[in-house]
């Protein structure tokens, strides 16, 4: 039937669910570095929580078609991406630089390190650690 079809030759399969493409981490990479920079906010010390959070919106952004922060539980993923509250850079980010998944600190957090970009490499490197 249509399910076979579907499953089918999607590349989805190949890979684990949690996996998002290259290119989307890139994406996601690429906007978190620009947001840093215009916000002036720095990336964590210890650059996996950058990586691991980066590729979390990835990931979000191909299975709901939006950047949901990846640091929260949701009742209802879908309805929360269509809201858009908890789309990153989120409602709390923009309002008042308040960001849960620790991605982009004020310079004065203890956490921030001196940074404002990563390399994809080092979130390849980086994200399954």
């Amino acid at each position: 039937g249509a399910e076979s079809l579907a499953a089918e030759g999607d590349g989805a399969h190949d890979r684990p669910s949690l996996e998002p493409e290259v290119k989307t981490i890139e994406t996601m990479r690429k906007f978190s570095n620009q947001y840093a920079r215009v916000t002036d906010t720095y990336l964590c010390s210890d650059l996996s929580v950058a990586a691991v959070v980066i590729t979390g919106l990835a990931h979000h952004k191909e299975t709901l078609g939006a950047p949901l922060c990846p640091c929260r539980h949701y009742e209802d993923k879908e309805a929360e991406a269509k809201d858009g509250y908890w789309n990153c850079p989120c409602v709390p980010m923009r309002e008042r630089h308040e960001c849960h998944c620790m991605l982009f600190l004020e310079k004065d957090n203890c956490f921030a390190s001196e940074v404002q970009t990563i390399d994809l490499e080092e979130i390849i490197r980086l994200k399954n650690t």
